[in-house]
């Protein structure tokens, strides 16, 4: 989401003012060439903990670092969502201005997240084959990985599911190929303008799993569907940490459990994140979803929009999360990608 979460980011600032500096920001994103390119992506070593540095954990998360990431292409920012490669190198992401981007992580000899190598950016098609430019189109929140390589991403406004193609972005595949839309139940299209599909997840059964941000259907909780392989979607409940917070983004731990995001935001309180493990074995149909709170971030800890996590093991067999932010385009937020380590 972009203007629509104006009050999202108006701390200190006139809501108009800061809406206008959306539009300008967002119209420049717009003019911004579709074809893809290289890009070098600079990144500024984030601290974790602004008022205590020698901390290193909160709850259940251990930090091995962050930092806060800027690139001259105007299409960097805006990221929705985030895959991480098993080598815990490969990275995707996807903006809800309709972009993607591919890149790679560096770390240092401690394993800890040092920067970003090169990439490349590019503007997502939509069925058609041709590059999505309106924001009813171009507003992609959530990503899954499939199987075969190929990718689902789910839009909001117009909400929709999108497959596209495995292969590699600069051959023109993958996030960068032409996509099919796929059949989705007709309450999937009444889900609020801003609040449809930003949390996704593909599982090895090929069952995906979905949760909408803000379509409920019963107190303290948002709607969620498993789709089967063969194509049956069936509900079931997710109850949110309470009545401000969000869900934003899901991904698959190594143990085959879930890790989801939540966010909340208050001008005098400013963003806060919760993260959660969902048992797998918990989410079935018609059930009431309730995850166990691993971690909740807020200031003066690393925190912004984020709205992406993506998780994989690390070499000794540990867990580990990345998390990335969305900055809506706004020189007020940042985007910055976190990595921890899930301590047992």
């Amino acid at each position: 989401m972009l203007l629509s979460r104006v009050r999202d980011i108006a701390i200190g600032l006139p809501a108009l003012v800061v809406a206008l500096s959306l539009v300008s920001a967002c119209t420049s994103a717009a003019r911004e060439p579709a074809v893809p390119a290289a890009i070098e992506i600079d990144a500024r070593t984030l601290p974790f903990n602004s008022d205590d540095p020698a901390a290193t954990e909160v709850g259940k998360l251990r930090w091995r670092g962050g930092l806060v990431l800027t690139a001259k292409d105007r299409r960097f920012g805006g990221w929705s969502d985030l895959w991480i490669a098993p080598d815990g190198i490969g990275m995707r992401s996807i903006s809800d201005e309709g972009s993607w981007l591919v890149a790679s992580l560096r770390y240092d000899k401690d394993g800890k997240l040092s920067g970003v190598a090169p990439g490349l950016i590019g503007s997502l098609r939509g069925e058609n084959g041709q590059y999505l430019v309106d924001k009813i189109e171009t507003d992609a929140e959530g990503m899954a990985r499939l199987p075969d390589g190929g990718w689902l991403v789910t839009f909001e406004r117009d909400h929709r599911v999108m497959q596209y193609p495995p292969g590699e972005e600069r051959d023109g595949q993958g996030l960068a190929g032409r996509p099919r839309r796929l059949t989705t139940p007709p309450e999937f299209r009444r889900q609020p303008v801003n609040g449809g599909i930003e949390t996704i997840v593909v599982l090895p059964d090929r069952r995906t799993i979905l949760i909408s941000e803000e379509m409920t259907e019963k107190p303290g909780t948002v709607v969620g569907w498993i789709v089967d392989a063969d194509a049956t979607w069936r509900k079931f409940h997710y109850q949110t940490r309470d009545s401000d917070h969000r869900p934003t983004s899901i991904a698959l731990l190594p143990d085959g459990n879930l890790v989801l995001l939540e966010r909340a935001f208050d001008p005098a309180r400013g963003v806060r994140i919760a993260v959660k493990r969902i048992k797998l074995a918990d989410i079935q149909p018609d059930a009431i979803v309730r995850g166990e709170e691993l971690a909740w971030l807020h200031q003066p800890l690393a925190v912004d929009n984020l709205e992406g996590i993506a998780a994989g093991r690390g070499s000794r067999g540990e867990t580990l999360l990345w998390l990335i932010s969305d900055d809506n385009f706004n020189p007020l937020q940042r985007t910055i990608l976190l990595h921890f380590e899930l301590m047992p």
